[in-house]
């Protein structure tokens, strides 16, 4: 049996053991466990099933990339390059090519649609896709949806992923692993924010 990972908030943050951050954590000891709970159950599950690490590390550094949140984009793109440089440098590409300020997007017919805003809907280059696989790049056009563009999810975004192999198992996982990296990120974020203050 492999040794436990290190809580991966705290080494993104960067608190140390006994630091006056690692005793705010502290405070609220479920939620710390917790937490790593979540990210050994989404990175290092007793039974993965369809989704592959590799799928689950490109997807990561995909949501972390398009977060900018730099020890975060380091952590996961250092964790996929050790996997496969070549997929690495490929969503690395993907995600400059995707970069975009939100969220947007359209609203149903309604009062909130005064709160509508147009952004771009983006397409994983042919470049990209030709070392993505359609089904990777299927899950990072999803990806950035969720990510900038929620209020525009569909059914036939939900079909684009079962059209390129994704299993409705499948996309609760995917969808899991940006929930849960939009997450981690402004939690880091926050504590970071906490360091300086």
């Amino acid at each position: 049996m492999s040794e436990p990972t290190a809580d991966v908030i705290d080494l993104l943050a960067g608190i140390e053991r006994g630091s006056a951050l690692d005793r705010i954590r502290d405070r609220r000891p479920v939620a710390r466990e917790n937490a790593q709970k979540s990210w050994a159950a989404l990175f290092e599950p007793e039974e993965p099933g369809t989704v592959s690490a590799l799928e689950r590390y490109a997807v990561v550094a995909f949501v972390a990339a398009l977060h900018r949140e730099p020890e975060t984009v380091r952590f996961y793109a250092e964790a996929l390059t050790g996997r496969d440089a070549g997929l690495a440098a490929a969503v690395v590409a993907e995600a400059e090519r995707a970069g975009a300020e939100g969220p947007y997007g359209r609203y149903p017919e309604g009062p909130l649609s005064a709160e509508d805003r147009r952004g771009p809907v983006y397409h994983v280059s042919g470049e990209g896709r030709s070392v993505l696989g359609s089904r990777l790049a299927a899950a990072l056009e999803h990806t950035h949806l969720l990510v900038f563009r929620p209020r525009d999810a569909s059914a036939a975004a939900l079909q684009a992923l079962l059209d390129a192999g994704w299993s409705t198992t499948d996309i609760v996982t995917l969808s899991q692993l940006v929930a849960f990296l939009s997450f981690q990120i402004r939690v880091v974020a926050g504590l970071r924010a906490l360091a300086v203050a």
